[in-house]
């Protein structure tokens, strides 16, 4: 009987030493920052467990504000970020950060509007001048001009925007700056701004959740999202003067004449482009990595992973609603990787 149970003591603690070594084997990859991608990349960190089950990553779905500051801290292995960092803030970081464009998504203007499940139309300086506080109510003979046959009830507008820092708010307050002066000049872009009116929610998870549950709300969301929580996006009056409706053909056809003369440093602003196609809020988001790896392990891994999520990731992009990289600029990106040490 001693020995039997012996034999079991020492099986257990076979058992328990060989699972500390897989333990210690596995690389440990820590991110944070959009929640705008948030979708796409946790189907690819866990597609990417299959190809290489000994490296785990664990994303912090806190908003690009949340990442640009943990990355240039120093206390994640890589950010996320919907909104490029500024001279200034590439200058605050310990070491050289380098952009990785991932794919490209659209931010819809979301609404709850009972009995109009669908089909609202808005054109640019009538999206501004709601979150200006300007047109409050939802008949407001604005809305209502180019939404004819649509009868829209006498009620208040309940704006809906983001509270904390967010690189769908930097493209969202991008293109609201690019379509009215009075936006630019009071308000201007960024991650955080100071909003003239609304609600606050965290997250594009917490704006979806807010416009959701409240009755004649209007926000902004990144596309999967809206999708996600079923809720309708209007379709918007585009540069060109055609009403597009989110897609990925028009998200697409936002970047294609930009990305012709994309920068070596992909920090570019996709909003309001010409063409009757495209969608006019549009933009790159990005994986912020230092071209020098604080641990040139896990920065080995994580040049394996970013090569395979520009070739094998970019096909499940569209699935969720997310454009692919451009050709060009996955030959460019491709050249960057192999720059990361």
């Amino acid at each position: 009987m001693f020995q039997s149970l012996r034999r079991v003591a020492v099986a257990l603690a076979l058992v328990s030493l060989c699972a500390a070594g897989t333990a210690s084997a596995e690389t440990l990859i820590n991110g944070a920052g959009a929640t705008f991608p948030y979708p796409l990349y946790s189907k690819w960190f866990s597609e990417y467990a299959k190809v290489d089950s000994g490296v785990k990553f664990n994303y912090q779905s806190i908003g690009s504000g949340g990442g640009i500051k943990q990355i240039t801290a120093q206390t994640v292995d890589f950010g996320a970020s919907d909104k490029f960092l500024s001279d200034e803030e590439l200058k605050a970081a310990p070491g050289k950060l380098v952009h990785i464009p991932t794919v490209m998504g659209a931010v819809v203007v979301t609404y709850n509007l009972p009995g109009i499940p669908s089909g609202l139309k808005l054109n640019s300086e009538d999206v501004a001048n709601i979150f200006l506080g300007k047109i409050t109510m939802w008949n407001d003979p604005k809305i209502a001009d180019d939404n004819p046959g649509v009868k829209l009830p006498a009620k208040p507008i309940i704006v809906v925007h983001r509270s904390d820092g967010s690189g769908t708010t930097s493209i969202f307050t991008d293109y609201l700056s690019s379509v009215n002066q009075e936006w630019s000049h009071k308000v201007g872009k960024g991650t955080s701004v100071k909003w003239p009116a609304g609600l606050g929610g965290k997250g594009n998870e917490g704006v979806a959740g807010q416009v959701k549950t409240t009755p004649y709300a209007l926000g902004y969301v990144e596309l999967a999202y809206a999708f996600e929580n079923k809720l309708p996006y209007a379709s918007l009056k585009n540069k060109s003067g055609h009403f597009v409706e989110p897609s990925i053909h028009s998200t697409s056809a936002a970047a294609a004449g930009a990305v012709k003369h994309m920068p070596a440093d992909y920090r570019i602003s996709l909003v309001n482009q010409p063409g009757k196609d495209a969608y006019p809020i549009v933009g790159f988001t990005w994986l912020l990595v230092y071209e020098h790896a604080k641990d040139p392990a896990k920065g080995k891994k994580l040049v394996e992973f970013l090569n395979w999520s520009l070739h094998k990731g970019q096909k499940m992009a569209a699935p969720m609603l997310y454009a692919p990289l451009p050709e060009n600029v996955m030959k460019m990106v491709e050249k960057t990787i192999k720059t990361l040490k």
